[in-house]
């Protein structure tokens, strides 16, 4: 199959791209390549997330059955308690709504954006 496009990167809008990335770089351990006020950016595995400053950014309610999702990211962990312990002690919070059950964890991010964490596979 011919492929047109590859996926350079993922861009997510926000309203602290340096704090946003340092989030998701304790979270993923990815590189922090760019951090300013305006625009961060993090790279790992061949893949980069950037971080770009929004004025007036105003993240997604949580839930909301009638606002527009934007986004998430999913992230395999192998202990779901121990890593929704470490995200919440960088900055991250759990929402009361966890439509997962013992499948995922959703938690938000330090900038609003909500995000779930998932037992990673077993192979």
């Amino acid at each position: 199959m011919t492929t047109t496009a590859d996926l350079a990167m993922v861009n997510l809008d926000s309203s602290d791209p340096a704090a946003h990335a340092a989030f998701y770089h304790r979270a993923l351990g990815w590189e922090i390549t760019h951090s300013q006020a305006e625009y961060a950016m993090i790279k790992g595995g061949g893949v980069s997330l950037g971080f770009g400053l929004v004025e007036g950014y105003r993240p997604p309610s949580w839930p909301d059955p009638a606002g527009g999702k934007r986004y998430h990211l999913d992230l395999y962990v192998d202990d779901l308690a121990a890593a929704e312990k470490e995200f919440v002690g960088a900055g991250a919070s759990k929402p009361e709504f966890q439509p997962g059950g013992d499948r995922w964890v959703v938690l938000i991010d330090p900038i609003g954006q909500p995000f779930c964490i998932c037992p990673r596979p077993q192979s």
